[in-house]
């Protein structure tokens, strides 16, 4: 994993992760986490990234842009390089 791709533009006001603390189909999102998070938030030491775990919820990542605009993405069914692909797209969107 390329540091460069989380470092978060101007527009990212907050990133949130949604999943399962237990379920299999939240696996990637919470391996993608284990090793991401501590270098997005080493790079963006001011933008909340926050971990939302609920029991049985599909795996989800939210962004909030300036002007109150959010997205979503669904992380179902996606592999750790699916999900990084995902959430490189969604930081570099609030451009």
């Amino acid at each position: 994993m390329s540091a460069g791709k989380y470092v978060f533009t101007k527009g990212l006001k907050e990133l949130r992760f949604q999943h399962c603390q237990t379920s299999e189909h939240s696996n990637a999102v919470r391996s993608f986490l284990t090793r991401a998070y501590p270098t997005m938030k080493h790079h963006n030491p001011h933008i909340p990234i926050m971990i939302r775990e609920a029991l049985g919820i599909e795996p989800r990542v939210f962004a909030r842009y300036e002007f109150g605009r959010e997205k979503m993405l669904d992380l179902n069914g996606l592999d750790a390089k699916g999900i990084e692909d995902k959430v490189t797209g969604l930081v570099k969107d609030g451009q």
